[in-house]
């Protein structure tokens, strides 16, 4: 191996920042490109939430802090568990850091060793099963199938479990297809656990306020409340309000965890940015208002991507009822040739070629461990997301 570490072996780059940044060179080269990879809401940050920011650095709050979060948002955080999900937790169940991605890091590496499994339902998120292998341990698939919508079964999650597993991982809406799962889904889900008394809970529950059609969000603990004591809680500021770049994540969970968590981001990065912080307390305490008005955009996007999708040949697409994700099948697309006379022999070689004759960036299913299909974000503008899928309509009736 020489020079770099074993462990950077066994990860992958992140397919989906791979596809933006593509995309984004094909831009800069003067392609005209849509870029539908990145699951990043077009809308800007709430106004209360950035001059929050200015204010905290108009008096000075520019210093160290505690290295997994101020007072002050530990206490907004769980204030938001009790509100919204009935949650009881103590600002010493909390950890905050620098993104749900560094929260998972942090978990998943302060807990997991050479030989352990971590139970993923596939298709799921790019980043989870690259941190597991990175930790040493072992991504166990559990496959979902689109006539399930995607949702994982309770006797799949059964036969997953092994006595190595550590975790079980579930992401609810869903990154990648946008299935949200009901307090039933989760409770057929956690009855299962009950009887794996070695197997912890780690929710993602980064996309809870993205959630349509009248549905109401439930998270494992609330479910099944035994599992209090192996449950870790994840969420963050990102999605529901805009704010990818600041960086902020959280989670709440049992204190020995959240200790072991800190230690290792007390030799990482320490604390997240003060500044964000703050801003932080005021996007949990201040108006939650704007979240239904974007949320009732996102319907509308979702339902005109859904059904331009379905338009186009070979392609199924179901209609998700979370995120910002649809997550179409391209089985029927699968041994054609496009236009150019690109063979698609894998969801990668018909994104790749999409992007080449059609100028439009997608994700492949296979990033997510989900094949074949893509995946597409429709945060975007209604009138690129009309433009892509008309794109995209005409590569797939070019297939031949």
């Amino acid at each position: 191996m020489g020079f770099f570490a074993d462990s950077l072996a066994r990860i992958q780059p992140s397919a989906t920042i791979a596809m933006s940044m593509k995309a984004r060179q094909l831009k800069a080269a003067g392609r005209d490109i849509i870029s539908l990879s990145a699951g990043e809401p077009d809308f800007d940050t709430p106004q209360n939430i950035k001059d929050a920011a200015k204010k905290a650095l108009d008096e000075g709050k520019t210093k160290y802090t505690d290295v997994d979060g101020i007072p002050e948002l530990k206490a907004a955080i769980v204030a938001k568990f009790k509100r919204e999900n009935g949650l009881d937790y103590k600002p010493n169940q909390v950890s905050v850091g620098t993104g749900g991605k560094q929260v998972l890091y942090n978990a998943l590496l302060a807990t997991l060793n050479p030989g352990d499994e971590v139970v993923l339902p596939a298709p799921c998120w790019v980043s989870y099963a690259d941190i597991v292998q990175l930790a040493g341990a072992k991504p166990v698939f559990a496959e979902t199938t689109i006539e399930d919508g995607y949702r994982l079964k309770p006797e799949v999650l059964e036969r997953a479990i092994t006595p190595k597993t550590k975790w079980l991982i579930i992401n609810s809406p869903s990154n990648p297809t946008g299935t949200a799962y009901s307090a039933d889904d989760l409770k057929a889900l956690t009855d299962v656990l009950l009887r794996h008394e070695q197997v912890w809970v780690l929710t993602d529950d980064m996309y809870e306020h993205l959630l349509y059609d009248g549905l109401t969000f439930a998270t494992p603990v609330q479910v099944e409340p035994r599992l209090y004591d192996r449950t870790l809680t994840m969420n963050g500021l990102s999605k529901a309000y805009c704010m990818t770049g600041w960086r902020l994540g959280y989670a709440a969970g049992p204190e020995p965890l959240i200790k072991a968590m800190c230690k290792l981001q007390s030799q990482s990065t320490s604390n997240p940015s003060s500044i964000v912080q703050w801003a932080g307390v005021e996007a949990l305490n201040g108006p939650q208002e704007f979240i239904s008005k974007n949320n009732a955009v996102f319907v509308e996007r979702r339902d005109l991507v859904v059904s331009m999708l379905n338009q186009a040949n070979g392609i199924v697409c179901p209609k998700p009822q979370g995120a910002f994700y649809v997550y179409p099948s391209i089985k029927d697309a699968i041994g054609k040739t496009s236009k150019s006379g690109a063979k698609i022999a894998t969801d990668e070689d018909f994104v790749t070629a999409l992007l080449e004759e059609e100028g439009v960036a997608v994700v492949h299913g296979a990033a997510f461990a989900g094949s074949p299909a893509f995946r597409v974000s429709y945060a975007a503008s209604t009138g690129s997301l009309k433009e892509a899928c008309t794109r995209i309509q005409r590569f797939c009736g070019n297939l031949s």
